[in-house]
Parts: structure tokens; C-alpha cells; sequence
């Protein structure tokens, strides 16, 4: 089976490792922990293209992704960048976050991850849909797992097929 290293990137607070956590052991926890430098987990995934074992390595948040050790970015093959629905500067700052990932790393897929739905009402989502212009968005809640899956397997997917 091919291995490949994923990265989580995202701001502190947006639940990185809630969604990992979510993800690897289907567990959700309300307690906050703050990640100290890199979490790394492992899960196979099986996609219509084939099966993927990823490497998943929640890294911890930043103000933004320029301040991200480089190591820890090094030979990643995918990257889901997540931001909290429910904290309007994480929202904000995902255009310019993901421009400097594209050109730090070009070539490598990015899934992008909007967080804490479960905060939200169909309305008021579709209202926050109509600002987010992004090829592959899912929005997840690592509270109730809704849509974790279907991210990280659609990273898989586009690794395997990039």
C-alpha cells in the first residue's frame, strides 16, 4: 500500500486535531488541548482509485502558515487547511493562507476544511457558502463527524491522482 505524509494546517483553536482524533479513532472530545509542534497519526483510506496508508500530521496553529517550521512541511503529499466557521478571522485569512501554500508548494493538493458546522443553520451556512470560492471545500464537524471522512478521503484521492 503507498504511504504518504498529509499535513493539517490551520490556525490554534480551529480543530485540527478534533477533526484528527475524529478521523483515526472516531473520538470527539469538548476539551481543548493545545498541540506542542506536530501530532502524527496514521489511517488507511480507500478511495475509487486505489488505497492510500497517510501519514497524518496535525501540526500546530499558527497566526499564519509563514511562521510553520519548513521541516514540517517537507515532503508532504497532501494538505488539508482547516479554519473555524465560527471565528471570522480564520475566515478571512484563508485566501492569502492558501496563495502562499500554493506557491510554497506547488503541485501539492490542498483540501480546504470549514470547521464547527454544527454552530450553524442551513441559512446562515449558504450565507458564509457565497464567500468561499475553493475548488475542494467540505464542511465538516469533528463534534458530530459530519463530512471528516469525505475530506480526508478526498485528499487521498487527489494524491493518488496527482
Amino acid at each position: 500500500m503507498l504511504s504518504k505524509k498529509v499535513i493539517l494546517l490551520g490556525r490554534y483553536g480551529v480543530g485540527k486535531t478534533s477533526l484528527t482524533n475524529r478521523f483515526v479513532h472516531s473520538k470527539f472530545s469538548e476539551d481543548y488541548l493545545t498541540t506542542i509542534g506536530v501530532n502524527v497519526e496514521k489511517k488507511n483510506v480507500d478511495t475509487p482509485s486505489g488505497s492510500l496508508s497517510m501519514i497524518i500530521w496535525d501540526i500546530a496553529g499558527e497566526k499564519t502558515q509563514t511562521k510553520v517550521k519548513t521541516n514540517y512541511k517537507i515532503g508532504s503529499a497532501g494538505i488539508l487547511y482547516v479554519f473555524d466557521l465560527s471565528r471570522v478571522s480564520t475566515k478571512e485569512a484563508v485566501e492569502e493562507e492558501i496563495a502562499a501554500l500554493k506557491k510554497e508548494m506547488a503541485g501539492v493538493p490542498i483540501v480546504l476544511v470549514a470547521n464547527k458546522k454544527d454552530l450553524f443553520d442551513e441559512s446562515q451556512l449558504d450565507e458564509i457558502k457565497k464567500d468561499i470560492k475553493f475548488e475542494h471545500v467540505f464542511y465538516t464537524s469533528a463534534k458530530t463527524g459530519e463530512n471528516v471522512e469525505e475530506s480526508f478521503s478526498c485528499l487521498a484521492e487527489l494524491i493518488l491522482n496527482s
